[in-house]
C-alpha cells in the first residue's frame, strides 16, 4: 500500500509540472531586435532595400517600432511609431512613405498592420512569426508613390 501511495504522489506531482509547463506563458515571439535577411525577401516592383533592423519593444496592449533601414539608393531612414492592438491610426515619425500605422493582432504569431498616407491607406502589412521566436515572414500588398502594385516578401532574423 505504500508503494501504492508513494507511485501515485510521483505521478501527481509529475502530472502537476508538465500542466504548469504547458500554462505558463512563454517570450512572446515578436519582440526584439529584428534584422532583415534581404538575399531571402522578394521586393516586386524592386528595387530592394539594402538593409533594415527594427526594435520591436512591447507597450501596454501593443507595440514600439524604432527602425533604421538603408534604402536601395544608399539613403538612411530612421523611423519609428508606437501603437496598441487595437485597429485604431497611430502617427509614424520619420518615414517618407506613411504617416499612420494601425495595428490588429490576429493571434500570438500574426499581426496585421495598416499603412496610411494623408489618411489614404497605401499598404497592408502581414506579419507571421515563426513558433520558435528566431524568424519572421511579413507580406506586404498595396501601391508605391508611383501608382505601381506592390507585392513584397520580407525575411527578418531575431538578433
Amino acid at each position: 500500500m505504500r508503494r501504492a501511495s508513494i507511485a501515485f504522489g510521483a505521478l501527481f506531482m509529475l502530472s502537476s509540472v508538465v500542466q504548469f509547463a504547458q500554462v505558463t506563458p512563454t517570450a512572446n515571439p515578436m519582440f526584439g531586435t529584428w534584422t532583415l535577411d534581404s538575399a531571402k525577401s522578394r521586393f516586386s516592383p524592386g528595387p530592394a532595400l539594402r538593409s533594415q533592423t527594427a526594435k520591436l519593444d512591447a507597450v501596454d496592449g501593443g507595440m514600439k517600432v524604432v527602425a533604421d533601414r538603408i534604402e536601395s539608393d544608399g539613403k538612411a531612414t530612421h523611423f519609428e511609431w508606437t501603437a496598441k492592438f487595437d485597429g485604431r491610426d497611430y502617427p509614424v515619425k520619420g518615414d517618407p512613405g506613411r504617416d499612420a500605422v494601425s495595428v490588429r493582432k490576429i493571434d500570438d504569431y500574426t499581426l496585421e498592420i495598416t499603412n496610411k498616407k494623408a489618411g489614404k491607406v497605401t499598404g497592408t502589412l502581414l506579419a507571421v512569426y515563426a513558433r520558435d521566436g528566431k524568424s519572421r515572414t511579413e507580406t506586404t500588398t498595396g501601391t508605391n508613390p508611383q501608382g505601381q502594385r506592390i507585392e513584397n516578401v520580407t525575411v527578418w532574423s531575431k538578433q
